[in-house]
């Protein structure tokens, strides 16, 4: 099993041994669209894996801040108090690159930018790009993800179909 992460049609897709599609998920990737330099905010391309699992039981809509929980979950009044955050929530799939000079060591790390899949607090934005470079889900589909996946689970990000 693999992750595919399309780009172009912002979805995400956990594809099974024999090539079958098992789920697909719609996600939100960078605004500013793929890329792998530092400070960019694009999502990067290429192979990557699981490097870490976040956020084993906790609740939905848990807030986690540099990887940690924070102890409050998302609410319309908590984001009043944090405008422009870029909210990471319920769980953190954090991932490194497998390719050395594109997205591995160097000036351009994937796992030294902190791309993740997280939750999101914008749903509605879903399906269109939107992130600082991270890959965005729905908080009920990243929890499911995460239960899929184990650190190591390999992941593809494509700019084309």
């Amino acid at each position: 099993m693999f992750l595919r992460i399309s780009i172009p049609r912002q979805t995400l897709e956990v594809v099974g041994e024999a090539g079958e599609i098992l789920h697909r998920f719609p996600v939100s990737t960078a605004a500013r669209g793929p890329g792998e330099h530092p400070g960019s905010q694009c999502t990067p391309r290429g192979w990557h894996q699981v490097r870490a699992k976040i956020g084993a039981g906790l609740p939905s809509h848990s807030v986690l801040v540099g990887r940690r929980p924070t102890g409050e979950c998302y609410s319309p009044a908590l984001a009043e108090q944090h405008p422009g955050r870029d909210w990471i929530l319920s769980r953190v799939l954090w991932l490194s690159g497998l390719e050395p000079g594109k997205n591995r060591m160097g000036e351009r790390d994937t796992m030294r930018r902190y791309i993740y899949i997280h939750g999101t607090a914008d749903e509605a934005g879903l399906g269109q790009p939107r992130s600082h470079g991270c890959i965005r889900m729905a908080n009920r589909d990243v929890m499911a993800l995460f239960d899929l996946v184990s650190p190591h689970t390999r992941v593809e990000i494509r700019d084309q179909d």
